[in-house]
């Protein structure tokens, strides 16, 4: 039986993480059926399918590790690190996750894993170089409340979806342009089937694209908000996000696109600037969740 945590339970995130989740089952029934109605064979289909969800399900801890250059640390290698983590799994009734750091200067932090038991937090040496120790621990809080809401599986499986659609697509077009000098009526059949089969995947690719990154915004409030309560200082979790926002502007950008992968799973995005409205933003505005967190520190305050 699951342990029952002492971070505050968002309702609108669950219900959020629920019709998300049934969405991405009609998406996936109609990719298999497009499949299903271009010739692909019933048994490839529910392997690729299987094999994705699979994939993605229980090895998105070690993927997120390797794409960040991260590896689990002990509690002497990274005393500090781990006592802050210890602390908060104490005030919050959790079974402690993995430990890592990764090497790189991006001032960030991200969790991973599966479920509880198998989470991972980790912190990047540029984090825990910038940050003070009440800043670290905010920092910390947020990624343990995304542990406990349970949204990074969600998050994970939901970006398996646009992946799935994407590779659809790109064999449609090719198999359409590769095709595109048959002659006949049945060569133009084909081309066509091939064309609207593209077609469909990109709407599916865009739809999922806009379930996670709306998913992804509230799950940010969500683990702010449970994380600042978990502490009691939400000035502090705000003073954090400004440090890291700041900092991140100063890394340069060849830096940073090494870690865009990883952007919807971290802290503070790495891609603020330059994006062309929020519907395709990974995180709310930085503002947006100042907001929050004043408003809460007013509330804790009795104001």
């Amino acid at each position: 039986m699951a342990k029952k945590t002492n971070i505050e339970k968002d309702h609108g995130l669950d219900v959020r993480m629920f019709f998300t989740g049934l969405a991405l089952v009609v998406l996936y029934v109609i990719i298999i059926t497009v499949l299903l109605r271009v010739g692909v064979a019933l048994g490839f289909v529910v392997v690729i399918a299987f094999a994705l969800i699979f994939s993605q399900y229980y090895f998105s801890d070690k993927v997120a590790m390797f794409s960040m250059h991260a590896k689990e640390v002990t509690a002497a290698e990274e005393p500090k690190l781990h006592e802050i983590v210890d602390r908060l799994c104490l005030l919050a009734n959790m079974t402690k996750p993995r430990v890592a750091v990764s090497e790189m200067d991006i001032p960030n932090a991200f969790a991973t894993g599966r479920n509880p038991n198998h989470a991972v937090i980790c912190a990047t040496r540029g984090l825990m170089r910038r940050l003070s120790d009440e800043e670290l621990e905010a920092v910390l809080a947020h990624e343990l409340s995304h542990v406990a809401h349970r949204d990074v599986a969600i998050m994970t499986i939901a970006s398996g979806v646009g992946m799935l659609a994407g590779l659809i697509g790109r064999m449609a077009m090719w198999g359409a342009m590769l095709g595109g000098g048959g002659r006949g009526k049945g060569g133009q059949n084909i081309v066509l089937v091939e064309m609207a089969t593209m077609l469909v995947s990109m709407l599916i690719y865009v739809i999922a694209f806009l379930l996670t990154m709306s998913l992804s915004r509230y799950r940010e409030l969500a683990a702010d908000r449970s994380g600042a309560i978990l502490i009691g200082k939400p000035s502090v979790m705000a003073s954090a996000l400004v440090h890291i926002t700041g900092d991140i502007g100063k890394i340069p950008s060849t830096d940073l696109r090494k870690t865009e992968g990883m952007n919807a799973f971290f802290f503070a995005p790495a891609f603020a600037k330059g994006t062309a409205a929020s519907l395709f933003s990974t995180h709310p505005t930085l503002q947006k969740r100042l907001d929050q967190l004043n408003q809460l520190e007013r509330e804790l305050n009795g104001g």
